[in-house]
């Protein structure tokens, strides 16, 4: 909950459109025409000759200010918090992608993907995807099933405003963040904003097809919004298969050389739909109700790994999802005290079907997965303002999980079970204004999951103010904070482990940041965070002698590490403006566990898929209406085993992704229209994410948009 004074300013950004591309889709197939150049010469023609159509409108609907100075106070609910905020313009520099290539690109945590509409996750801090709490408008969003979020379902357009609370910060939140939290919102229209429409029609290479469409209306007591994204892609990019090789002959059957072969990615197909509808009123007497549904409609062809492409079989190897999410919500305010509730509900359902071809029209089944899960919330939150430095909030939440999940082509009972769990949270928390320059803040929350409570998870947090002019802050944090084990986890068939014991740790944190105005048109920022972080009881999935995997806390991992980041936004001119921003972080996650067997070697080794070094970078250029842009990241080595083999199998090499955008914008009276090309890959990379599985090299995107 924000602090009562507190004020979140947004700067919007307009991604509007126009075109609209051909295609076919059923529940089994996906068939689409390539780009036509029709949509290229429209994209250059909107990006070079209009404009100069529009060059004498565009005196008259613009001009420069003089400089404007806002000031305000920081809100009480940030003292001491490690946090990064995704502003709008980030979520909206490239429309056609999830969160997950957001996140990648913007901030400090690692994204681990196969690839454009496949499993993404995200982690912190050398911690797992499980560890990384997230919520979309307060409601949590981690399956309760496998205890983490699939980013790739959640596109960037149906997001506003996005926030990460680093390590012990999420307990501000939430608990079960061990590394840290996601915390996603969507806002209606503004009051008094009357009537918008925006629809965006995106086509690239590989038959990739996106439109997006908001329909949006506010008035003095009224706020709705209607949003839907519709995807679709054959995906079936090429690549050279590193993970098989060709051998050339001669005449007396000796190899003479060796080659590797260019593949086509198969099985990569998806079409995924999304609609949010949002509605909300401002009752009399200082009331506020919401209501929000999202459904997600995916169906997802997963792609074959690379070294199965030597199996020239017939297969079926097939996604489906269905989700519905719902929130209502009300909120009052009187004087200096604040009350909220929200309920909410989330009902998932998933298949996954694999069958291999036997023999020439028959099908071999091998699995044929069911799952549904539902999820019942609801919080309430208390806050009070006795003054203008003190800030004193309780709340309390209930979450009732179900998971009924069955393989149809398994033996009966083998991988089925049906199971719920009721959790229960609370919290108290205060946060002081003790001089102008010193702020403190505690929070203490105790959480019970079904028959287990752990102990209660205390966190304190300290900043202070060493000089006011460049904003040079000091700030600091020690935390206590949990997990619990997810249903699979407890209940999976086989392997599951009922007696599992809740992830804990401690976690101790210091950093230091500033900001500031140099003369009139530049400002520049900076900020270096120390963490360290003891997780025990960590919860792996170990082999058997029987044949199968089970969990286990087996583990003790020891995560520190730093993170960095700079920015600098200058306008040379008054029609430029110039601003580049910057992160870099260090990641050591160990494992300091006991050898668990005498061939155990990853004791005191590199946790799998956590690269030690990280970065990325953002550089924009404004001239007028004209906007370009590039992205860069990258990632070190990562090993696959937890041996930390140097191997080609024991690890990926390091890699850096390049993108680069340029847009102009077109505005004329009431309706604005933009034309926007992206290359993405620039420099043609060839890298993974993950073991096995391919990702495109360089590819194209337009994207045409019209506002009203």
């Amino acid at each position: 909950m924000r602090h009562p004074q507190s004020r979140d300013f947004t700067q919007s950004s307009g991604r509007h459109c126009f075109h609209r591309a051909k295609f076919h889709f059923d529940s089994e197939h996906f068939s689409s025409s390539e780009p036509s150049r029709h949509l290229l010469v429209t994209a250059l023609l909107f990006l070079f000759l209009f404009p100069r159509a529009a060059a004498a409108r565009d005196n008259t609907l613009s001009h420069s200010l003089g400089d404007v100075t806002v000031t305000a106070s920081r809100p009480l609910s940030r003292i001491g918090v490690q946090y990064t905020s995704i502003d709008s313009a980030a979520l909206r520099d490239n429309i056609s992608l999830s969160m997950a290539d957001v996140l990648g690109f913007n901030s400090s945590v690692f994204v681990k993907s196969a690839g454009r509409a496949t499993l993404s996750t995200v982690s912190f801090r050398g911690t797992a995807p499980s560890h990384t709490a997230v919520t979309w408008n307060g409601l949590p969003v981690n399956s309760p099933a496998m205890g983490l979020t699939d980013f790739s379902m959640l596109p960037s357009y149906l997001i506003d405003r996005a926030s990460l609370l680093h390590g012990a910060s999420s307990l501000t939140r939430t608990s079960a963040g061990m590394g840290g939290m996601v915390d996603l919102s969507t806002s209606p229209a503004e009051i008094g904003d009357g009537f918008n429409l925006q629809y965006i029609q995106g086509a690239g290479s590989f038959s990739t097809f996106d439109e997006f469409l908001k329909l949006s209306y506010g008035d003095d007591r009224w706020r709705l919004s209607t949003r839907a994204v519709l995807s679709t892609s054959d995906n079936d990019f090429t690549f050279i298969n590193k993970d098989r090789k060709e051998f050339v002959y001669d005449d007396n059957h000796t190899i003479i050389n060796s080659y590797y072969p260019k593949d086509r990615n198969r099985n990569g197909g998806y079409c995924d739909f999304h609609l949010l509808q949002q509605i909300y009123f401002s009752a009399p007497r200082r009331n506020d109700i919401g209501l929000q549904v999202w459904y997600t409609g995916s169906v997802r062809h997963v792609p074959l790994n690379t070294v199965d492409y030597v199996d020239s079989r017939d297969f079926i190897k097939k996604q489906r999802d269905n989700i519905i999410r719902a929130i209502a919500s009300w909120q009052h305010r009187t004087g200096a005290m604040t009350l909220s509730a929200r309920a909410g509900y989330v009902h998932q359902w998933n298949a996954y079907d694999y069958a291999v071809e036997r023999s020439e029209g028959i099908m071999n089944t091998s699995i044929t997965s069911r799952t549904k899960t539902d999820t019942f919330y609801g919080d309430g939150e208390w806050g009070w303002t006795p003054g203008n430095n003190l800030f004193l909030s309780a709340t309390l939440s209930v979450k009732h999980d179900r998971v009924a999940t069955v393989d149809h082509a398994a033996l009966a009972g083998v991988k089925s079970y049906d199971k719920g769990r009721c959790d229960l949270g609370a919290s108290v928390s205060a946060r002081w204004q003790a001089t102008s320059r010193l702020g403190l803040s505690a929070v203490v929350r105790q959480d019970i999951a079904g028959h287990d409570a752990d102990a209660p998870a205390p966190a304190l947090f300290a900043d202070y103010v060493i000089n006011r002019d460049a904003n040079l802050t000091v700030k600091g944090s020690v935390a206590r904070n949990h997990h619990y084990a997810s249903l699979n986890d407890l209940y999976f068939l086989p392997g599951g482990n009922p007696d599992l014991k809740a992830e804990h740790g401690w976690s101790y944190e210091i950093g230091i940041s500033a900001d500031k105005a140099v003369g009139s048109r530049t400002n520049v920022s900076a900020s270096v965070n120390w963490y360290d972080s003891y997780i025990n009881d960590w919860i792996l999935w170990l082999p058997t002698n029987k044949g199968f995997f089970q969990a286990r806390n087996v583990r003790n991992v020891h995560a520190y590490g730093i993170e960095a980041a700079a920015g600098i936004s200058t306008r040379p001119g008054d029609d430029w403006k110039i601003g580049i921003n910057a992160g870099v972080s260090w990641t050591a996650s160990i494992n300091d566990s006991e050898p668990v067997s005498p061939d155990d070697k990853s004791a005191g080794k590199q946790l799998p898929y956590v690269p030690k070094l990280s970065a990325s970078l953002t550089g924009t250029v404004v001239w007028r209406l004209w906007n370009l842009q590039y992205k860069w990241c990258y990632y070190s080595r990562r090993y696959t085993m937890t041996s930390n083999e140097n191997t080609i199998s024991g690890s990926l090499p390091r890699y850096f992704m390049s993108n680069l955008s340029l847009e102009r914008r077109i505005p004329l009276h009431a309706v604005e229209l933009s034309a926007k090309i992206a290359i993405n890959n620039l420099f043609n990379a060839d890298y993974q994410t993950i073991m096995a599985h391919p990702m495109p090299g360089t590819n194209f995107e337009i994207f045409l948009s019209i506002s009203i």
